[in-house]
């Protein structure tokens, strides 16, 4: 058994130990810091057809990102027919449950607001960033350029912005103006909403009042007068 006399000095070696470990591994991260990020050599730098094929996105507002290609409204009717109508109905008028495409005018003030491609949709490159990124529903992005363009000159036609007769590419889709462009803006307009920095916390000054029973009417939420 050892005496404390002997224990000491090999506690201070060890504690010596450790802090000469600890403080060479500081200053390696600090010097990889310096250094910038460490490589591993695991994988390769991303070649530019494989960036090409995930950098799909296209601004809204100007069509930044929109590719070459064109298309007419007559291609995209049929197109639209094979690949949309399942959906979204023959006309754009929705099936089932799926959303509809054509009408919806002046009904976003309304209690029943549908939100359309002409009733909504503030820029016109913004719908074709939608399909082609996300449609049709079981086969996302399997549609070209060019059938994109088609039917997305269909569904402007059908909702009376494009003529039948028209092509669409990236020039003439970013020269659409939507009925809707100046409907969305930063100030909110109700009466209740004071101007200036929004409220974050404790800003509720009296309970909350339901204005309207719309989602029992559309039957998505239950009805509690029902089951009393």
């Amino acid at each position: 058994m050892f005496r404390s006399s002997e224990r000491r000095p090999r506690a201070a070696i060890v504690a010596v130990t450790l802090l000469t470990v600890l403080g060479g591994a500081i200053v390696s991260d600090a010097a990889a810091q310096d250094r910038g990020p460490q490589r591993f050599g695991i994988g390769r730098a991303a070649t530019a057809i494989e960036i090409k094929g995930w950098d799909i996105d296209v601004r809204a507002d100007d069509g930044l990102g929109l590719p070459p290609g064109k298309g007419t409204v007559a291609v995209g009717e049929k197109l639209y027919q094979e690949q949309c109508a399942s959906c979204h109905g023959e006309f754009g008028e929705g099936n089932g449950r799926w959303p509809e495409l054509i009408g919806g005018e002046k009904t976003l003030k309304s209690d029943d607001p549908r939100k359309t491609v002409a009733s909504y949709w503030p820029y016109a490159p913004g719908i074709f960033d939608y399909v082609r990124r996300t449609m049709p529903f079981a086969a996302p992005q399997s549609l070209s350029d060019d059938d994109t363009y088609a039917i997305v000159a269909y569904l402007l036609n059908i909702n009376d912005l494009l003529p039948a007769d028209a092509t669409l590419d990236a020039a003439t889709l970013k020269a659409i103006r939507m009925p809707n462009r100046d409907g969305f803006v930063q100030a909110d307009p109700r009466p209740d909403v004071p101007a200036g920095e929004p409220c974050m916390s404790n800003c509720r000054k009296e309970p909350p009042k339901i204005t309207s029973d719309l989602a029992q009417r559309l039957g998505v939420t239950p009805d509690n007068r029902r089951q009393k």
